[in-house]
């Protein structure tokens, strides 16, 4: 059998969404650190432009499969495995969630003859994956989703010297970003916080009335352009919040491609965002966040940037039928956790704000800019 340290081209499997490619990229960095080799990254279509934007990422391949919920008409089976057996990869790692198997994606890797696979599982595995990690949570412990993926590449001997949260920020875009919040009528010289309304899942939707509730108090305190920013088809939701406060909230939702928002994020004195992709690109570009966090998962709160947290639980008729993630809810949270009252949201804004030199009722820094 080969070993790990003699690989010249590994695969790396997240076939989920942005965020979750993001917090893959410590482990992703230390198979290329540890090993050298040239590393593919293969992610849903919703995953490939955030995955090429990953240090030490050398090739990007999207498909979109039929076990994620992500996409209903996913890319056919023979179609992806004559593109692996292309490759002629060395090995693998397929990244999981623990309420994810993944035994689906070791089917493929097994019938694309690729000699090394590594994941998490709980059951006996045999065949399908060479090397493989007993699946311990969340019944046992609970890692948050980097540490949780840097534990699985360090079984077969790859280490990071950084486990932040990286990307390689594309610069050039800032310029057309700027262009596009000057059309908005944003003034692109002053600070500005980003407030970023939407999710992908509604159970972890913060109301929308709340959130004119922010925006109000934000910008009566901060004195600052507040952008409400979202995915293509948002534009209706967050250009409600804006019409409560014209010209103090400008609706940019759908105005971006990820690189351009990547910059407009990473410009942001601040970031409040519902726990999605927004709140792992601020930690990638080390911009404060503070995170509406619906009790879903517990891996993903922001990683290595200075944050506040402000949990929610969902209702129960959005949760889950998943029983592992069941399980967490039923046994972490015990007790029902109220919703986030704006005035909460805004206090915690105020606190990281002032950490970052920023003062209420004037808007000015106490350093130059």
């Amino acid at each position: 059998m080969k070993r790990w340290d003699t690989c010249r081209k590994i695969l790396c499997v997240r076939l989920d969404n942005i965020g979750d490619v993001i917090m893959s990229s410590p482990a992703i960095r230390a198979l290329k650190e540890s090993f050298y080799s040239s590393i593919t990254v293969m992610t849903s279509s919703a995953g490939g432009d955030a995955a090429r934007l990953i240090p030490g990422v050398d090739d990007v391949i999207t498909v979109d499969v039929p076990w994620v919920k992500l996409h209903s008409s996913p890319d056919r089976y023979d179609h992806i495995l004559q593109l692996l057996r292309a490759k002629q990869f060395d090995a693998a790692v397929i990244f999981t969630v623990y309420s994810q198997s993944a035994l689906p994606a070791a089917v493929l890797l097994s019938m694309a003859n690729i000699p090394l696979r590594l994941a998490y599982c709980r059951e006996n595995p045999y065949g399908l994956l060479s090397h493989w990690l007993p699946d311990e949570e969340p019944y046992t412990l609970i890692r948050h989703q980097v540490m949780r993926d840097l534990f699985l590449v360090r079984s077969v001997g790859a280490k990071v010297k950084d486990d932040r949260l990286t990307l390689n920020l594309p610069d050039q875009a800032w310029t057309s970003a700027k262009a596009k919040l000057q059309k908005a009528g944003v003034d692109d010289t002053k600070p500005f916080i980003l407030l970023h309304p939407g999710v992908s899942e509604k159970k972890r939707e913060y109301p929308q009335r709340s959130w004119m509730d922010v925006t109000r108090q934000a910008a009566d305190l901060f004195k600052v352009p507040l952008l409400l920013t979202g995915a293509t088809g948002e534009e209706d939701y967050t250009t409600k919040i804006e019409r409560s406060l014209p010209g103090k909230a400008f609706s940019v939702a759908g105005m971006f491609s990820l690189d351009e928002f990547i910059m407009l994020v990473r410009y942001a004195r601040l970031v409040v965002t519902v726990n999605t992709s927004t709140a792992h690109i601020a930690a990638a570009t080390q911009t404060p966040v503070v995170v509406l966090y619906a009790l879903t998962n517990p891996q993903h709160a922001p990683w290595k940037v200075p944050a506040a947290i402000l949990p929610f639980d969902i209702s129960e008729s959005m949760r889950s039928r998943n029983e592992v993630i069941r399980y967490v809810h039923d046994h972490y949270y015990r007790e029902p956790v109220p919703m986030v009252t704006p005035e909460e949201v805004v206090k915690a804004m105020q606190v990281l704000l002032e950490q970052s030199g920023i003062h209420a009722h004037t808007g000015a820094y106490s350093h130059a800019e």
